[in-house]
């Protein structure tokens, strides 16, 4: 097989969203699945290759009926999607499987069917973290954003404005969980959770999933949705440390910065290329990482950049369009959704549409920086 064939996502879909306490977690990617088929015209017998992060492969492939000749259970928190994608393309392009489903169903709210996340007290975060109180996302990141926001000049208004610019992106969308447009003054002035994080600098918590469906471009072609295929230009994936305080610099993301450089290098998109963007914002200091990360803007930048309206409907570079896991949805492990806005845009089927995007940019990052993928999409064909 060709190390060049092209790869194509030839189906995409999103379950229903908010409080779901009538479906397990195993239910929810079931639903996915079954939606993401539909809209490429397929059914369970055409699919030879599966992914799941947390539940194995094997038994969400049982569920659904499938016995596939290839597999990947990956799981590195949230952005195992985009890592499943990427390691889906190897596999068709090694000729291991032809179509391949990516399967996300979470119950991050309703807590349905989900199973433990277990942190093992002898591993570097069990032993050297969480003995010290550092065990849950909110008090886990504030070391790293009160270190960025020190070294760069930025501020808690930097923060807040994140919120803001998302929040003109998800105002009247009622599949959001935050759908009203907010002003500086209401996220800095929302209840303190963890310092510097106030409650609307942090991720919603919900119930969902979503599916893609992965395939070659000749199979692509014949599907339902031949003429609004989006199209895998280059993916990376890297990783930092499994712990916060160990982290080489706590003002950057080594893995989003080697992961966006694989991509780049694949695809041969600069940043100036990109017209959509969508970085992984379980907290609001993540989109100032990755503006600066992965080349947008320069170091200490991001704030500045945001609060010009760059990021805004009708700012040059559109940043997380859907609203983010901060107002759309966050079940926990965010990336599919990140995927599939970025397939809804390039499709030109987003609630708030950007005019005329050809090339998205889809910047994950897993646990406390410690994983990191990126995927560079298109709806021009290579």
């Amino acid at each position: 097989m060709s190390a060049r064939m092209k790869i194509a996502i030839a189906g995409a879909a999103e379950t229903d969203l908010g409080a779901l306490p009538n479906l397990s977690e195993l239910d929810l990617r079931a639903d996915a699945a079954h939606r993401a088929l539909a809209d490429a015209g397929l059914t369970i017998r055409d699919v030879d290759g599966i992914t799941s992060a947390t539940e194995s492969p094997i038994d969400v492939a049982h569920y659904l009926g499938i016995t596939p000749n290839w597999y990947d259970g990956t799981s590195v928190g949230g952005c195992s999607f985009l890592v499943h994608v990427r390691h889906a393309a190897a596999a068709i392009r090694a000729g291991l499987c032809h179509t391949v489903l990516v399967l996300h169903g979470e119950s991050g709210r309703s807590q349905v069917g989900r199973p433990p996340r277990v942190r093992m007290p002898t591993s570097p975060l069990g032993q050297f973290e969480l003995p010290y109180g550092a065990f849950a996302p909110p008090n886990m990141f504030t070391l790293p954003v009160m270190r960025f926001l020190k070294d760069t000049g930025q501020t808690l208004e930097d923060l807040a404005e994140v919120v803001v610019a998302q929040s003109h992106w998800a105002e009247g969308n009622p599949r959001a969980s935050r759908n009203k447009r907010l002003t500086q003054q209401e996220v800095l002035g929302a209840p303190m959770i963890a310092w510097p994080f106030t409650k609307l600098m942090c991720c919603v918590v919900t119930d969902g999933g979503g599916a893609l469906v992965i395939t070659s471009a000749d199979r692509a072609k014949d599907m339902k949705t031949a003429g609004r295929t989006v199209w895998l230009l280059g993916s990376g994936e890297a990783c930092d440390s499994p712990m916060v305080s160990m982290m080489d610099d706590m003002t950057s993301s080594k893995g989003f910065k080697i992961a966006s450089r694989q991509a780049f290098a694949e695809s041969g998109v600069r940043p100036a290329d990109v017209d959509h963007l969508m970085v992984y914002d379980a907290f609001a200091h993540l989109p100032l990482y990755g503006l600066e990360d992965l080349g947008f803007v320069g170091r200490g930048e991001s704030g500045a950049f945001i609060r010009a309206g760059h990021t805004r409907p009708g700012g040059k570079l559109p940043m997380n369009t859907s609203g983010g896991g901060i107002l759309y949805t966050h079940t926990g492990m965010y990336g599919m959704f990140a995927i599939l806005e970025a397939v809804r845009q390039l499709r030109g089927e987003a609630f708030r549409q950007v005019p005329g995007v050809k090339t998205s940019l889809v910047q994950g990052v897993g646990g406390m920086f410690t994983a990191a993928a990126t995927l560079v999409l298109s709806n021009q064909e290579p």
